[in-house]
């Protein structure tokens, strides 16, 4: 049976994930309330802005029952805001934002500057044959990663080398870029055959 994708959707590149998930032929469900939640088998936590995303997760009382799946093991990949959102620890950040602690790293926010600092960069992806073309918009690095974070890419040229921009931990997977953007669909196959199953 096909895995049922949820996709939050409370801000930020929702149709994006829709339509890679669509290429693939699976099914996906849009995220915004409690009830929402019920039969999904993993949860894509889109880009977007992720202060933003936190308030409306508490508002609308979603942070406790996605943490309580997640915790309990959930698979879930997050793209740009959506990795800073799976972080234990986050830097540049408000006061009163939370995240979920799903994967043992520090992110900081906007790492590589600001919307004009964007960039495009051709990354080698542990799990992924041939390089995957990364877009990078206001994008999170991760400076730290947990002994059982798992660094899949880093940036491997131009000022960002070194940077680690995609990692893994459990069955849980995060990258700085946004696959979603392009028509490339193998980080997303990635996910649903390494971490959720067919």
């Amino acid at each position: 049976m096909s895995p049922v994708i949820g996709i939050l959707a409370l801000q930020g590149g929702v149709a994006e994930h829709e339509r890679s998930l669509g290429a693939l032929g699976v099914k996906s469900r849009l995220v915004r309330r409690r009830e929402h939640l019920t039969g999904i088998d993993a949860l894509i936590f889109p880009g977007g802005e992720s202060t933003t995303m936190s308030k409306l997760l508490v508002l609308g009382g979603l942070y406790e029952p996605v943490k309580q799946l997640l915790d309990g093991g959930l698979p879930a990949y997050g793209t740009c805001a959506g990795m800073i959102l799976l972080a234990s620890r986050v830097e540049n950040t408000r006061d009163d934002a939370v995240s979920f602690g799903a994967i043992d790293m520090t992110v900081k926010r906007n790492a590589f500057g600001r919307q004009v600092d964007s960039f495009e960069s051709d990354l080698t992806v542990t799990g992924i044959d041939g390089k995957v073309h990364a877009v990078f918009i206001r994008a999170p690095q991760v400076i730290e990663c947990g002994a059982d974070c798992e660094v899949l890419a880093r940036v491997d040229q131009g000022p960002a080398a070194g940077a680690i921009v995609a990692v893994a931990h459990n069955n849980v997977l995060a990258t700085s870029f946004h696959p979603e953007v392009t028509d490339d669909t193998r980080v997303h196959e990635l996910f649903i055959n390494r971490f959720v199953g067919a």
